[in-house]
């Protein structure tokens, strides 16, 4: 595994971070504000794959994560810590590229 973090780490992280849930975060990724978001090669942003990474490996149970999976979420925990100490917008969040960019990684900043 390439983090440095344990797994137990990883996961605690994973389930305060990455706050849609599965059909959300599908249904989400579905949409043009998805889609508008991200640096985009061969179509699909980074964001946008990992989006689609992420459902799937909330859909499966923890003890059948594969090695890649635990890599792939402490990518999206690091993603997601780095673009929150950036900060949003001070105005407008809601419709943002930084929330939409965010939620393309599973994470809604407007839910409490």
């Amino acid at each position: 595994m390439s983090s440095s973090k344990s797994r137990t780490q990883i996961w605690d992280e994973w389930r305060d971070l990455v706050n849609m849930a599965p059909k959300e975060l599908s249904d989400w990724l579905e949409t043009d504000e998805s889609h508008s978001v991200g640096d985009s090669r061969d179509g699909e942003s980074t964001g946008h794959a990992s989006g689609r990474r992420i459902v799937e490996i909330k859909r499966t149970d923890k003890s059948d994560l594969s090695d890649d999976q635990w890599d792939h979420m402490a990518t999206v925990v690091g993603y997601i810590k780095r673009h929150l100490s950036q900060g949003g917008p001070d105005t407008g969040i809601e419709t943002s590229d930084w929330r939409y960019s965010l939620m393309n990684w599973g994470h809604d900043p407007c839910k409490s």
